[in-house]
């Protein structure tokens, strides 16, 4: 007896030894958790239910529809439901099978009847009637083994794709006792003069008398017509904001106006959205534009885009935000007084009678000519050259001028053609770059390009050969020692050549080289055109971009010191006093002494930019105020910032997108001057205007698609006109959200991310089963 109650006393004790599973982890919380199963739970029943639709499942299906309801409170899904289409009633999604029987079999739906057998029950040919039972051998039966198969045409197939789904009907007027009885043989099948082709016209007439017998069977409830002009309006703002992506001849495609029709909404043309509704969305956005501008004291006018083929013209306010102005078609080059007079005539048109409100210009192209013109013509501006297209700049300065990316490019372009055009070859480069990298890819050559041209060759096809060869450096050596290869190598003299090029180790750390140092001043430029680069920023720019050619050439040694002389001649071409008058300015670099006092960074500067600080101030301010701005730049020298607002100028967060660290309050450089620095009054004006100038012209990029309509239309002032208003539109709506990023970029990420959700349906279908 003891024997065998011993393991039963001691199992209790063993389960509770048993250590608890683990928590959860914390990062998700019971709450996501649950609205993680709903979203599941509701995705498999609609996968459920399309599949049913469509004559691969249950026949309740037609009639039944899956709902997420949301919580009035957070919006958050709080429970799956089963809506029945023919009378709005709601019940739980834990049984579909079982609500099926309880609600329509047995009569509970008021709606539901099916004493006169549907006229899509008929054949359309000779042959189908042969064998009816061998028509419904598929379907479920009941507890008697029988069943009754209609055809009943789908109601949620929007016309013209009606086609006549085969579900089972039952009346609930024959069940007795729970099982299921036959009141009478099913009728005759009737066939079809036009053969098949009937099957459809015959699902609209049948359908069109289910409406005109139950008009709740309507899947859309009406809505209101503020609900309607607020739904058109919603759509609007997406369509215009979108800029050229969504097509307005898409709004009259069949699909999308059975889309309307289906959630309730009146057919809308597109030739009202282009209109009436177009005019609408731009009085608005311009007329907020216009308050922002005349709130502001001063502000900056940016022109991007003078190298292409339409010209953006931004107005960058001193709170830091930009509004779009308009744009200009431009076919070709284009000479530099046509752009002054566009500048010009910019200002105007924003200033009127007060141009000195416009403090500066900053451009992508123009720099020596129509902005030095602007700012001789008017002494209180300062145009300044986009950094963004210096660096660009700098890059093809190195493609052009350097003998060293010369001959990597010559020796990488042979090898690739050496790859890619023998067949024998480029089958063992196939072989092993799936085993290297599980993908093939051919090597990128770049279009042969002339240097009489004067263009020079871009640097973004030779940075891409440059990619594909380093990421392929493994597969390419072992081609090199394949038998195939070998073959090759003894019947041609130029395959030897590549094969001892690719041999040697001096071959790749050329080409290493190349490859770092443009992606060193992309990776500095890419953080101009996200970060706005503003004018104070430029100097320790280009000090950090001269450390790290340094590094690069310490690391390579390559350069034999001809980046570095490219470099500083880029710098001199683009300095503008501005900077270091903004780098002394701007509290934001102050440097701690020894004495605890935060003073500007006059140690920083070349005796030449200290005097280019004085002439800048003393040009800015009036004749009169000269003197007293050069004093009081005197005192701002000995005395700088009280600590504490320097420290709180200076302080920084940590970005919760990126994750770096960033100035805390941006504005407050300039704000500082115009409240607890008020007694600097000369030289606070100046400060003021300085600080927040933009050094770069990127702004609001156009779509590929808005550009290739403009171009096609560019004669017709009508078109043009509606072009202006949509990127007017979608310009600021960008600017309002901060959001500077391209659509065609981001699918291009979205359709080269890895799918890492293959099983997601199939987790799906595996929950709901």
């Amino acid at each position: 007896m003891a024997t065998t109650n011993t393991p039963t006393a001691a199992q209790p004790q063993q389960q509770q030894q048993t250590p608890p599973p683990p928590p959860p982890p914390s990062e998700i919380t019971t709450e996501e958790l649950t609205v993680k199963a709903l979203n599941k739970r509701y995705e498999g029943l609609m996968t459920v239910r399309t599949k049913a639709v469509k004559g691969k499942g249950a026949w309740y299906w037609t009639h039944l529809e899956p709902t997420l309801v949301r919580s009035t409170d957070t919006g958050l899904p709080k429970a799956v439901k089963l809506r029945c289409s023919l009378c709005d009633a709601v019940f739980s999604a834990s049984n579909p099978s079982r609500t099926a029987s309880e609600h329509l079999k047995r009569g509970t739906c008021p709606n539901f009847s099916s004493s006169v057998s549907p006229i899509s029950a008929v054949n359309a040919s000779p042959s189908s009637s042969s064998s009816p039972l061998a028509h419904s051998s598929h379907r479920k039966r009941n507890s008697s083994g029988a069943a009754v198969t209609t055809a009943v045409p789908s109601r949620l197939n929007p016309p013209p794709s009606y086609h006549v789904t085969p579900i089972t009907v039952v009346d609930p007027s024959r069940f007795c006792g729970g099982e299921l009885q036959y009141s009478a043989p099913a009728p005759p099948r009737v066939m079809l003069s036009g053969g098949k082709d009937d099957l459809g016209p015959l699902a609209m007439l049948e359908d069109s008398v289910k409406k005109l017998k139950s008009p709740k069977m309507s899947h859309t409830q009406s809505l209101t017509r503020s609900q309607i002009e607020s739904a058109f309006d919603s759509l609007s703002d997406w369509v215009f904001e979108s800029c050229g992506s969504v097509s307005l001849s898409g709004l009259e495609h069949p699909k999308f106006r059975a889309f309307l029709t289906q959630v309730g909404l009146p057919i809308i043309s597109k030739r009202e959205f282009a209109t009436t509704r177009l005019e609408l969305k731009y009085e608005e956005a311009r007329a907020v534009s216009e308050s922002r501008i005349r709130d502001a004291m001063f502000l900056q006018i940016a022109s991007d885009g003078w190298r292409e083929s339409l010209v953006s013209l931004i107005v960058n306010l001193p709170n830091g935000t930009s509004l779009y102005r308009r744009a200009v078609l431009v076919n070709g080059a284009v000479p530099a007084n046509y752009a002054e007079e566009v500048l010009l005539e910019t200002v105007k048109g924003i200033c009127g009678n007060s141009p000195q409100r416009c403090v500066g210009i900053v451009s992508d192209k123009f720099k020596s000519k129509a902005l030095k013109s602007l700012e001789s013509q008017h002494q209180w501006m300062v145009n300044l050259s986009c950094q963004y297209q210096e660096l660009k700049s700098l890059i093809k300065d190195f493609v052009k001028e350097l003998p060293l990316f010369k001959s990597v490019s010559q020796n990488c372009a042979r090898l690739a053609e050496f790859i890619n055009n023998a067949a024998e070859i480029r089958n063992a480069h196939r072989k092993y770059q799936m085993q290297e990298r599980g993908e093939w890819i051919m090597l990128r050559l770049p279009l042969p390009c002339s240097s009489s041209s004067g263009k020079g060759c871009f640097f973004e096809p030779l940075f891409n050969l440059l990619e594909d060869v380093l990421s392929s450096a493994r597969a390419i050596q072992l081609v090199m020692h394949d038998d195939v290869c070998k073959a090759v190598l003894m019947e041609d003299h130029t395959a030897r050549e590549v094969r001892e090029m690719v041999g040697d180790q001096g071959f790749w750390n050329e080409v290493e080289a190349v490859h770092a140092l443009i992606k060193l001043v992309k990776e500095m430029a890419r953080r101009i055109e996200e970060e706005k680069l503003l004018v104070g920023q430029c100097l320790p720019l280009w000090d950090e971009l001269r450390a790290k050619v340094k590094d690069w050439d310490a690391k390579f040694n390559v350069g034999e010191g001809h980046v570095e002389k490219l470099v500083e001649r880029r710098f001199k071409k683009s300095y503008h006093p501005a900077w270091a008058a903004a780098f002394i300015l701007d509290p934001l670099y102050l440097i701690r002494d020894s004495s605890g006092k935060y003073l500007p960074p006059f140690k920083c500067l070349s005796p030449e930019q200290e005097k280019d600080v004085d002439k800048l101030i003393t040009r800015l301010v009036s004749r009169d105020e000269a003197h007293i701005a050069l004093m009081e730049l005197m005192k701002w020298r000995t005395e700088g910032l009280d600590p504490m607002y320097a420290r709180a100028v200076q302080m920084k967060e940590r970005d919760p997108v990126t994750g770096k660290m960033r100035i805390a309050n941006p504005q407050s450089s300039r704000l500082v001057w115009e409240t607890y620095l008020s007694e600097f009054r000369s030289l606070g004006k100046v400060a003021v205007r300085l600080i927040f100038l933009h050094a770069t012209a990127c702004g609001f990029k156009c779509n590929s698609s808005i550009l290739k309509w403009v171009s096609s239309h560019g004669r017709s002032h009508a078109a043009i006109d509606r072009a202006q208003k949509m990127i007017f539109i979608s310009a600021n709506s960008k600017f309002e959200r901060r959001d500077f990023s391209n659509e065609e970029d981001r699918d291009a990420e979205l359709l080269a991310m890895a799918n890492g959700d293959e099983n997601l349906l199939n987790d799906v279908l595996v929950d709901t089963s």
